[in-house]
């Protein structure tokens, strides 16, 4: 649950109030979360993901408290279940004012030891899935306009020994946001990104079990001392989408504790 679940909100208040929101990559971890962040300011939001269980689930647990979601499953390296995400929000919801671009994968190990599929498979989610869903909810806003976030990471503008095709992806996430930002400001497009730093999500206490030296290394490197939670991430996104950035774009915005000062 997110940090201020069961805080609802009056009818109509909240950074989204009144908004229609995909969220891709919407079944766990800063997703999951982001989902329940946009639904409390709000929004009504369509979820996107390939776990339909797990989708279903948090759809039943969000409409459960009285807000307005639905889900679509699938892959977001498809190109034809990335149209058909932006195509259930509109038959569902009747347009598409925000998205956040967050599914992504991992890949660990040195670039000569990564193995041509694992590079593949990676770039195909994490770069091409971002592509995609640009390419589909622009598509869907151009008439209206609209806010898109992308999720990057602290790895999209540094390097990290282990890491190199993962943060190849992530760097590659944001020469797609400022392009985009700037192809589509002209139609009342925002597009932004976020860059979380360590964060508290499923894959990071997998890592924080099997190596907590190297956690509490990385923490230690963290001005504020802590991993941030999914729902302080996800707040940084309703931010981003909401009117209240109504003059940014092209921005890229660190959600780390101070990690990349």
């Amino acid at each position: 649950m997110s940090d201020n679940a069961g805080a609802r909100r009056p009818s109509g208040t909240g950074l989204l109030a009144g908004k229609v929101v995909l969220v891709v990559g919407g079944s766990t971890g800063i997703g999951a979360d982001a989902a329940r962040v946009f639904a409390e300011e709000g929004a009504s939001v369509m979820i996107a993901a390939r776990s339909a269980d797990a989708l279903a689930a948090l759809t039943d647990e969000l409409a459960g408290e009285g807000h307005d979601v639905a889900h679509t499953a699938g892959d977001v390296s498809v190109g034809a279940d990335v149209a058909r995400f932006v195509e259930a929000t509109l038959t569902r919801f009747g347009r598409l004012d925000g998205a956040f671009n967050n599914a992504g994968v991992n890949q660990y190990g040195r670039l000569d030891d990564v193995s041509e599929e694992d590079f593949d498979r990676i770039m195909a989610v994490n770069v091409k899935g971002v592509w995609l869903c640009l390419r589909e909810e622009i598509r869907a806003m151009r008439e209206s306009g609209g806010s898109i976030v992308n999720t990057s990471s602290v790895g999209g503008f540094r390097g990290n020994t282990g890491l190199g095709a993962y943060q190849a992806t992530k760097h590659a996430v944001i020469g797609l946001t400022r392009t985009a930002a700037h192809d589509n400001g002209p139609l009342g497009i925002r597009v932004n990104v976020i860059a979380p730093g360590p964060t508290e999500t499923p894959m990071f206490t997998k890592w924080r079990a099997e190596d907590p030296a190297a956690v509490e290394r990385r923490l230690a490197a963290v001005p504020l001392r802590k991993a941030g939670s999914t729902t302080e991430t996800a707040n940084a996104a309703a931010w981003l989408l909401s009117d209240r950035a109504s003059h940014v774009s092209g921005v890229v915005l660190p959600v780390d504790g101070g990690y990349s000062a």
